[in-house]
């Protein structure tokens, strides 16, 4: 269960960065830019663990 928990929470992760990229794809700022990779790179290191 808990293993499933971590999963899920690492998608959600994915999902939330792809989603700030997709947004700051309009309007392109480096720190926002910074922060949606950095959210993804984190979600895919909870994937990994």
């Amino acid at each position: 269960m808990i293993g499933f928990l971590k999963k899920t929470f690492g998608v959600i992760l994915i999902g939330l960065g792809l989603g700030i990229l997709l947004v700051l794809l309009l309007p392109i700022t480096g720190w926002l830019f910074l922060i949606g990779a950095t959210v993804i790179i984190v979600g895919l290191i909870w994937l990994a663990c």
